[in-house]
């Protein structure tokens, strides 16, 4: 038999549900005492207070129960975690409105060369735009940091070294792109040297061999290749995890998964590869040319095909590591 009462989101039933009988109850509504399953109303069929269900009833159905999702001393979050919009809704679900964080990182971004000029600027047959700084204060908008714009640094020993001492005064790190090799104009990695400050230069993977990795005023530095993949690589490989781990997220490390290669390739042995890649059907293909100076290949890649340092020879179909973007936050 239909009870004329209804149960609905709010209050609970006052009325006890006797034995044999049912009360309509509706979406988000706690079941009224003596009851404790739902029948979908399309399962239902109602005629003069008599009720029929159209198949079989199983106890529990359709029900949740309290403190079923989250209980009384779980942890719900961890520290070192970046909160994302599900962990908004668990906090607000738990009844918590305050949350301890910690404060983003700054990370300064200074771009060296003569030959740079800003995008929208008037360039030289012997100038280039400077692709590095607005990618690199993008990226690390999109890892949770708060970019510290430094601009372009012509090749001047002495004006490069004032403008780390003022990053390394209003940021927690600091990342430069170009003059990180050993020529005579790469002041990057011989102020750190002179600094004593160099911890490593050399770097074996390509692209992005000369990574300059130092301190300077106690500020971390990165000294990132000038060419734009090379640089891209060496941000999201070193750069990122470590800036997580100073973060107080602990080291990230991307996930990669094993997809069948839609290319051919043969590697020597001595570096570790990252190719622009991107999955299409299934496979993951690869840009078609690995110069470090082709920016096209990464708007077109969504992820890199990570090689290890062994020689080796893949044939189309052949498992290889595809690391999307996204693994590595962006």
């Amino acid at each position: 038999m239909l009870s004329e009462e209804r149960a609905a989101a709010g209050p609970r039933l006052a009325t006890v549900v006797p034995e044999g009988q049912a009360v309509r109850i509706l979406t988000g509504a706690a079941l009224p005492t003596g009851v404790d399953t739902v029948v979908l109303q399309e399962d239902v069929t109602v005629a003069d207070g008599q009720i029929a269900f159209s198949g079989p009833v199983k106890a529990g159905a359709n029900t949740r129960r309290a403190g079923e999702d989250v209980h009384k001393g779980d942890v719900i979050l961890t520290v070192g975690r970046r909160v994302t919009v599900a962990d908004m809704a668990i906090l607000a679900a738990t009844g918590a409105d305050h949350v301890a964080v910690r404060v983003p990182l700054r990370v300064a971004v200074i771009s060296t060369g003569d030959e740079l000029v800003e995008a929208g600027q008037s360039a030289k047959q012997d100038q280039i735009y400077d692709a590095n700084r607005p990618m690199l204060l993008s990226m690390i908008t999109a890892m949770g940091h708060v970019p510290v714009d430094m601009g372009r640094c012509a090749d001047d020993r002495a004006a490069l070294s004032r403008i780390l001492d003022d990053a390394a005064s209003n940021a927690d790190v600091v990342i430069t792109s170009g003059g990180a090799s050993a020529g005579d104009e790469d002041h990057v990695s011989s102020l750190l040297t002179e600094a004593g400050a160099m911890q490593m230069w050399r770097i074996a993977i390509k692209p992005g061999r000369p990574l300059a990795l130092g301190l300077w005023n106690n500020t971390p530095v990165f000294g990132l290749p000038g060419n734009p993949v090379a640089a891209m690589v060496c941000t999201l490989v070193f750069a990122s995890p470590a800036m997580a781990q100073l973060a107080g997220a602990g080291w990230v490390a991307p996930v990669g998964y094993d997809v069948p290669a839609n290319f051919t390739k043969s590697k020597k042995a001595g570096r570790r590869e990252y190719l622009r890649a991107r999955m299409c059907d299934g496979q993951v293909e690869v840009f078609g040319s690995e110069g470090s100076g082709r920016i096209s290949g990464l708007s077109w890649a969504d992820g890199f095909v990570e090689l290890a340092e062994d020689a080796q020879t893949i044939n189309k179909g052949d498992l290889v590591r595809y690391v999307p973007f996204g693994s590595f936050g962006l």
